[in-house]
């Protein structure tokens, strides 16, 4: 059997650094053979002036979105973003897989070894089929008014069945979602509950404050939203909660779930979803350079990591983002906080991994995974700088 033997200034496990002396070992496919000391390593050791860590997990990204590139402008709040991206979506097929294709070889170039991915269309199908990252796609379901709850759900199963009946089972899995509190009605979630028993779902959540006035009064910005798509919203109540304590209730049906975005969650929303929901079955999902994209703010980090939820990271469309990176994620997190390097590799790796439910072979150097090699270069001793790329090696 032949051997690759990977030396760095630091190697990131998926939870700790390594001592400097340690020598990562694989096969020639990838996979972990072991961890050894460089006097007991021999030589051809390949030596890295930086970073080594697992692959990059994105749990959260639209890329059949791809071809909104620079269409959104940034800082319109998100009411004016769904709007906008509601009504551009449209392309050519050529345009959409152009863009698809170069938004999954930035992907794959960048380190991402895995993806959650929002789908609403079967579009991205063909590219995923010859893709070599996996994918866990979220057919994702929306209707806000009661009595289109049926036809909204079978037509999100009848796309649930495309991607199922694909070649490309092998490297992905797919499963329904509810969009957001503000586009899912009660008759819906009821009925998306009984459809997701014990499968993993995601959620758009709290991702500004329009969301919360909605909830607890009736009032706010996306009532705008409502009048110009026609949707009558009669039938909607408010709960007189936060969106996360009126969504969170509906799933009672061992449900694993990555809540998305969480940017403007409070205390209260913490402590409600931790009485709710076993701590491994709830994940918060950050997408900071989306959340500066369009809202021009971040979530809350201090109190999302001292919950008992794990966080994850998400870089969202190329709509809400300069870039489908990581990293660039991971560099906006270090400058706009004081969380370590190591906390948020944990997120990026072995978190993510455990959240799409492939920790198995994904997200650390364990003997026997296969978790991808990613090198970054230009750190600071345990930070990142602005010059740091990350680049795959296997």
């Amino acid at each position: 059997m032949h051997f690759r033997k990977f030396k760095a200034n630091n190697i990131f496990t998926g939870s700790t650094f390594l001592d400097p002396e340690i020598v990562l070992v694989t096969d020639n496919e990838g996979i972990i053979v072991d961890t050894i000391s460089t006097k007991d390593a021999g030589d051809n050791i390949e030596v890295f002036d930086g970073i080594l860590t697992p692959g990059f997990i994105n749990a959260h990204c639209h890329l059949e979105l791809s071809h909104l590139k620079n269409v959104v402008p940034e800082g319109t709040g998100l009411v004016q973003f769904v709007q906008q991206v509601m009504t551009k979506r449209g392309a050519s097929d050529e345009e959409k897989v152009g863009a698809m294709k170069n938004a999954e070889q930035e992907l794959y170039e960048s380190g991402t070894v895995a993806v959650g991915d929002i789908c609403n269309t079967a579009d991205s199908i063909s590219i995923k089929q010859k893709s070599n990252i996996y994918w866990h796609n979220f057919v994702e379901v929306s209707g806000f008014v009661d009595v289109m709850a049926g036809k909204r759900l079978d037509d999100a199963k009848t796309l649930l069945a495309k991607f199922k009946s694909e070649k490309s089972k092998a490297k992905s899995n797919t499963t329904l979602s509810p969009h957001a509190p503000y586009s899912v009605s009660k008759t819906l979630f009821e009925q998306l509950n009984n459809e997701t028993t014990e499968q993993l779902i995601t959620i758009h959540n709290q991702e500004c404050l329009a969301e919360e006035e909605l909830y607890k009064n009736k009032t706010g910005d996306f009532l705008e939203l409502y009048k110009n798509f026609g949707i009558d919203i009669s039938s909607f109540h408010p709960t007189g909660k936060s969106s996360l304590q009126s969504f969170l209730p509906y799933f009672t049906n061992n449900q694993s779930i990555i809540s998305v975005h969480n940017t403007f969650i409070k205390r209260d929303d913490v402590d409600f979803a931790k009485s709710k929901v076993k701590s491994q079955k709830l994940y918060f999902c950050i997408c900071i350079n989306a959340n500066k994209y369009i809202e021009q703010t971040i979530p809350p980090f201090d109190l999302l990591k001292n919950s008992s939820h794990d966080i994850v990271i998400g870089t969202d469309s190329y709509a809400s983002n300069w870039q489908l990176n990581v990293l660039e994620e991971i560099k906006t997190i270090q400058q706009s906080t004081n969380i370590s390097l190591q906390e948020i590799l944990t997120w990026a790796t072995i978190n993510g991994a455990r959240a799409l439910q492939i920790d198995n072979n994904f997200g650390s150097f364990e003997k026997g995974k296969k978790p991808g090699i990613v090198f970054i270069d230009k750190v600071n001793g345990p930070t990142t700088t602005q010059q740091s790329s990350a680049k795959r090696i296997i």
